[in-house]
């Protein structure tokens, strides 16, 4: 079975979609929680501390001179606010903390004034503002520890959490369902190659449990159509082999003047009806996996082309260096042959051209014809037993319709790949690929 790479994995999908739903909720809770809870709870602070300064600039207007020291250092020791005259000009530096934004909008509603808050930057933060109360202008800073908050801190640690633990959850959840789905995937490839999986664990929730108790119960029911297609058409061959082997039996021992026209007609018709129940036993027989061994394919293509030419057809085959390859012998003969021997039947009887590109990993074998080609829609349907693109069921124009049907299940069973693609300047390119 072979994937198309360029799709999604279900894993992936599944994982994106719950971590894209779970982020989105998240980012609402947090929005929600920040507009309902967060800014109220901020613009109550903001308006406090302001009427805490506005107070403060007034009672120490209205205090006599000597007294204002004493109370600055009160108001600093339990408050952490910091009184002056205005005898500088603060520094242009402004900090846009959403908080202090608040904070200017709550002391331009008390003192009906432009407010803005600047900063000072010692051993840490310091922010002051300036404010008109008894004919004075008086400052009043406070460190950044004062605000003891740090919201952008807090929102990029808590969507920071949000999101990894967002994502671990997705990668589970999707991994709980995707991993049954795995293993069925596969349990389906071995039952499509001819071979019999283990059975499926019939755990986990009820619908996955049940998916593949379904599964065993199809694998087991395969297996043994299988099995009984076997059966039931080697018994048919038996009994139409011994009657064949009476009529040829019957044509040997016709008298010597019966007409040879006709008794060779019979000999071919015979050896014809035997092939054709061959090759039904072949196709129909339970296919099981060949023991692979190291061959020189090079070798093998080099026997399979003397075999052509034997018998008449012209083959193009250069042999290379030693292409060494563990692999199932009699089902790599057997595809080859059958690739051959298309290619000689509708080359339109130009020379087929055999050729082995052997790779570290993938070895990939062509055999290339001149012939009429298949079209794109039928490239599928010639693989499907009994299928010809010749319709007048003629051997002498094609064969029975199993060649590549019986190609295509070995290699499959083998792990392998055919594919029929059109030859540039016409003809077709059968390609077989080995992994």
């Amino acid at each position: 079975m072979f994937f198309d790479h360029k799709r999604p994995t279900l894993f992936r999908s599944t994982a994106t979609t719950v971590a894209v739903a779970l982020i989105v909720f998240q980012l609402i809770t947090l929005a929600v929680t920040a507009y309902f809870i967060m800014l109220p709870m901020a613009r109550r602070s903001a308006d406090d501390l302001a009427a805490l300064m506005v107070l403060s600039a007034q009672t120490w207007v209205e205090l006599p001179p000597q007294t204002r020291a004493d109370f600055g250092l009160e108001l600093a020791k339990k408050h952490h606010l910091w009184l002056f005259d205005d005898t500088a000009a603060l520094p242009g530096y402004e900090r846009s903390l959403p908080y202090l934004t608040l904070l200017e909008n709550s002391l331009e509603a008390r003192t009906g004034e432009d407010i803005r808050i600047k900063t000072t930057e010692w051993e840490q933060a310091w922010f002051w503002t300036e404010i008109h109360t008894g004919g004075k202008l008086i400052r009043i800073g406070f460190p950044r520890d004062q605000l003891g908050m740090q919201p952008p801190l807090a929102l990029l640690l808590v969507l920071a959490a949000t999101v990894a633990l967002t994502l671990i959850t997705a990668v589970i959840l999707a991994r709980r369902i995707t991993r049954p789905l795995e293993r069925l995937s596969e349990a389906a490839r071995r039952v499509g190659q001819g071979n019999v999986p283990e059975a499926l664990p019939e755990s986990g929730p009820e619908e996955l449990a049940s998916l593949a108790r379904a599964f065993n119960q199809m694998a087991l029911q395969v297996q043994e159509l299988l099995a009984n297609r076997t059966t039931l058409l080697a018994g048919i061959s038996h009994d139409l082999r011994t009657p064949l082997a009476r009529m040829r039996l019957a044509v040997e021992m016709l008298p010597e003047n019966a007409n040879p026209k006709i008794i060779a007609r019979l000999q071919n018709d015979l050896e014809e009806m035997n092939r054709l129940i061959g090759e039904f036993l072949a196709f129909s027989r339970g296919l099981e996996k060949e023991a692979a061994q190291e061959n020189d394919l090079n070798q093998i293509l080099q026997e399979l082309a003397d075999n052509a030419r034997n018998g008449g057809a012209e083959i193009t085959w250069q042999p290379q260096r030693p292409c060494m390859r563990a692999v199932g012998q009699m089902a790599l003969r057997r595809i080859l042959a059958n690739l051959i021997g298309n290619a000689v039947r509708y080359g339109a009887d130009k020379a087929v051209e055999i050729e082995c590109d052997c790779a570290n990993k993938i070895t990939v074998i062509r055999v290339l014809d001149r012939g009429p080609g298949i079209p794109p829609e039928q490239v599928e349907n010639v693989f499907r037993p009994f299928y010809r693109l010749e319709s007048s069921r003629s051997s002498a124009t094609g064969g029975s319709g199993l060649g590549l049907a019986i190609a295509r299940q070995l290699a499959d069973i083998n792990g392998w790949k055919i594919e029929l693609l059109p030859r540039a300047g016409g003809g077709t390119e059968a390609r077989l690929i080995i992994h």
